[in-house]
């Protein structure tokens, strides 16, 4: 049986969706998870990045594919009356809920995901959170020192592992990032031959700037080779190697079909 690290955070609609599709795309694959609720803004700020939510335009587009991503895949899902949110309350709430040194399980995930994206109320409102609470029955108090400290620590370690958005799903030291990389991970569960060739290391390494410099008219590229020149040296590391590994991955299942 081969084991998840699902990392997330509830403010993140694209978490939700993962989270409720997970169960569907890994049908019949052996496997166990750990939810691992982590604070975004931490990733963000390490990686010195904007959430999708402060960039109005961004905005706007992630919650247009928000919702055609809810009706393609029959999942309800329901933007809550402020967003974003200050989302640590929930998040320790959900390190309450788990022992001392464990993780929450995938009912209190659920509880408090649904809380946030179903019915589209305030996700902060206090009679919601106390029913909430009353819900989850924690076992440690959610604003204890404790608490806080495993949440920080929890944190830390998605950034150590190199973490950069949520969801992120880990997988033999791999990280899948999106709800679009269900598909990768579910491939990568049956065994497919590409995660175990160089393509995946190679598709991470970034081509020098000089790539750019003179625009060239392209040329058709031969069956079965891809032809392209992009930069990307002045985007974020996790981007870079998400691109291009998702880049590599597509490559690779478009010439299996053809």
């Amino acid at each position: 049986m081969r084991h998840l690290q699902f990392w997330f955070d509830p403010i993140s609609p694209y978490a939700c969706l993962a989270f409720e599709r997970l169960p569907q795309a890994l049908e019949g694959l052996s496997y166990s998870v750990d939810y691992r609720p982590v604070l975004f803004a931490g990733l963000l700020k390490q990686w010195g990045q904007k959430g999708p939510a402060e960039i109005e335009p961004k905005r706007a587009w992630t919650f247009r594919q928000i919702a055609w991503q809810s009706h393609r895949l029959g999942i309800p899902i329901d933007t809550p009356a402020q967003h974003p949110f200050n989302p640590l309350g929930l998040l320790r709430l959900l390190h309450a809920s788990a022992p001392a040194g464990g993780l929450p399980n995938r009912s209190s995930c659920e509880l408090v995901l649904r809380h946030v994206w179903r019915g589209g109320a305030d996700a902060n409102e206090p009679q919601r959170l106390e029913a909430l609470r009353a819900q989850l029955a924690p076992a440690r108090d959610p604003g204890g020192d404790a608490v806080k400290q495993s949440l920080k620590e929890l944190t830390a370690q998605a950034i150590a592992r190199g973490v950069f958005g949520v969801p992120t799903i880990e997988l033999d030291g791999r990280l899948f990032w999106g709800l679009d990389a269900l598909e990768m991970v579910a491939a990568c569960l049956r065994g497919d031959p590409w995660f175990d060739a160089p393509a995946w290391d190679a598709a991470a390494t970034a081509p020098p700037a000089s790539c750019a410099a003179e625009p060239q008219r392209a040329q058709p590229a031969p069956r079965g080779r891809c032809q392209l020149r992009i930069s990307l040296a002045s985007a974020p590391v996790g981007f870079a190697v998400r691109a291009w590994s998702v880049l590599s991955w597509n490559m690779h299942v478009g010439l299996r079909r053809s």
